[in-house]
């Protein structure tokens, strides 16, 4: 289960949620809509530009209980720069399983996809949920996204 990244962008690239788990960038969905500071969201603002994607920590951390205790939210900001969108795109597409949603290209940069719910992969409704980081949509996230287009 993948996620096309198309549209105006120079370079369109496909998304696996299913090997983020190891990715430092990830956020505990419990830490990520808190309004005290996060240790996770601090180290992300502070490590964005490392090697991408960072993957030293969460290798040398590894702890297979934590990782399938919680659920993880990713950052989708780095993924949609690196496909380098075009300087006249101004929205997103996201095509999901049931229908087509129209976000601002700043509220797209501005969200999380959820991957994982209790160390497991998001299978129905899946392979990621989106959130905007204000946590405006914590009840109602959008699911079953297939497809991320840039328009």
């Amino acid at each position: 289960m993948i996620i096309q990244v198309k549209g105006k962008v120079t370079y369109p690239i496909t998304l696996d949620p299913s090997v983020w788990i190891f990715d430092d960038r990830k956020v505990k969905l419990e830490n990520a809509f808190t309004t005290t500071t996060s240790t996770d969201k601090d180290w992300i603002e502070s490590n964005s530009k490392l090697n991408k994607p960072p993957v030293q920590n969460s290798i040398r951390k590894y702890n297979k209980k934590e990782l399938l205790s919680h659920s993880y939210l990713m950052p989708i900001k780095d993924f949609i720069e690196n496909a380098e969108v075009t300087d006249d795109a101004t929205a997103a597409l996201l095509r999901t399983e049931t229908d087509e949603i129209t976000l601002s290209l700043q509220q797209l940069l501005d969200a999380y996809l959820l991957f994982s719910i209790d160390g497991k992969q998001i299978k129905e409704s899946g392979p990621a949920h989106l959130y905007f980081k204000d946590g405006s949509n914590q009840d109602n996230p959008i699911k079953g996204i297939k497809e991320i287009i840039l328009q």
